[in-house]
């Protein structure tokens, strides 16, 4: 099937590696002049590195990335608020989990593609998808080109995205109520103790850092604001500085070891679950058909799931691609719009700023069962997979040697 991909993110490249082991004939299409410098770093979860082994990158993506040990909480005064024993969430769901810049999993990825023979095409950008004589989407880009292939798959973000428009209609990101600033530090020495990830939690602020050494590291600090913010970009080091004067080690070192120029401040919206991802021959993946908070923590792996899938419901569909639209979408309608959810809500938390607030979701992290927490990131993230067998053994298994 000659398949064309809006986007080259996550979601597009690992599509067209994943429908190019089926024998499809996929083609790229980014907008932008170059390979995507945005963004930070990704964690991928167990679930992520199912897919990412089933694809042939999991070995890339180990040497380019790191393997946390665990997460720790702590409060704005760097008081504990318990954490998570990532080794015993793979242990639980049997995959790794790596930590990564952005850039270099885009690097895996590209590698990739080109090593298969899948072309990528870049300075497209897309500006309108209609319908031919015959119901087929056609697209066209802002440099005069037009593509009709027999599957059109919109993987162009969350914002400004064609596809989707076409697809759903009017369904406008949702600001929701904090910016994150992001950036990444890189020290001579260690900047953390060890390989993991810290989240501090204030009322109405948050600092999260991950670690791919410990002399790498990337972060996200963020704060409820209103929209729209007046500060110069200029000013973004020394205004995420001032924010976060006063957190706990490592929050300041991280920052200053930051090149100003490097860091990014944005607005996080969301978007509401859609009842359809297709219309006629166009199907919408990633962030187009479902963009979770970052609170979510599953983004990218669940971009990763969508390549799994969608080349499984075209494996051996024929002509009948209507039904094959409809069987990924049911697949992963429900587990995309749960994990949004989740993501929305541990926001609302999370960026509570009533003191009573912050002080019963305080206790409530401090007083969770690690092992119970693992177990039910273990259950919900590997819905949909053939991993998802092996959890429950798994997770019985590993409740017994923790009690026992």
């Amino acid at each position: 099937m000659d398949i064309g991909i809006l986007g080259g993110g996550i979601a597009g490249l690992s599509a067209a590696l994943a429908l190019h082991k089926q024998g499809h004939t996929p083609r790229v299409y980014e907008r932008r002049a170059g390979p995507s410098t945005m963004g930070a770093g990704v964690t991928l979860w167990p679930n992520a590195g199912f897919v990412l082994q089933e694809l042939g990158l999991l070995e890339d993506v180990g040497a380019a990335g790191g393997r946390p040990l665990s997460v720790h909480r702590k409060d704005a005064a760097g008081d504990s608020l318990g954490g998570l024993d990532i080794t015993l969430l793979d242990q639980i769901m049997g995959y790794p989990t790596h930590t990564i810049l952005r850039r270099d999993l885009q690097a895996v990825l590209l590698a990739h593609v080109a090593r298969a023979g899948i072309q990528v095409e870049f300075g497209h950008r897309v500006v309108a998808i209609d319908l031919d004589a015959s119901g087929k989407a056609v697209a066209r880009f802002a440099n005069g080109q037009s593509i009709c292939p027999d599957l059109l798959v919109g993987a162009d973000g969350r914002m400004d995205s064609v596809a989707r428009s076409f697809v759903a209609g009017d369904n406008t990101p949702i600001y929701q109520g904090f910016v994150n600033w992001i950036g990444i530090a890189q020290g001579n020495g260690a900047l953390v103790s060890d390989i993991g990830i810290q989240d501090y939690w204030g009322s109405g602020d948050r600092f999260g850092c991950v670690a791919i050494r410990t002399d790498l590291v990337y972060w996200a600090a963020a704060q409820a604001r209103p929209l729209p913010w007046a500060t110069p970009a200029a000013d973004m080091h020394n205004e995420v500085s001032d924010l976060f004067a006063g957190w706990p080690e490592p929050v300041g070192r991280l920052i200053e070891a930051t090149p100003a120029r490097s860091i990014q401040r944005i607005a996080v919206h969301d978007l509401e679950p859609l009842h359809t991802w297709s219309r006629a021959n166009v199907l919408l993946i990633g962030d187009a058909a479902h963009a979770p908070l970052p609170t979510s923590g599953q983004g990218a792996c669940q971009a990763l799931e969508d390549a799994w899938h969608l080349a499984r419901c075209l494996d051996g569909t024929g002509d009948c691609l209507d039904e094959a639209l409809q069987s990924f979408v049911a697949v992963r309608g429900p587990k995309t719009t749960k994990l949004a959810e989740q993501g929305r809500m541990f926001a609302r938390g999370l960026f509570a700023k009533d003191p009573e607030t912050c002080r019963i979701r305080n206790e409530r992290a401090k007083a969770s069962d690690a092992v119970r927490d693992a177990q039910a990131m273990a259950a919900g993230w590997s819905q949909g997979l053939p991993m998802a067998d092996c959890i429950e053994r798994a997770a019985n298994g590993v409740d017994s040697m923790y009690r026992l």
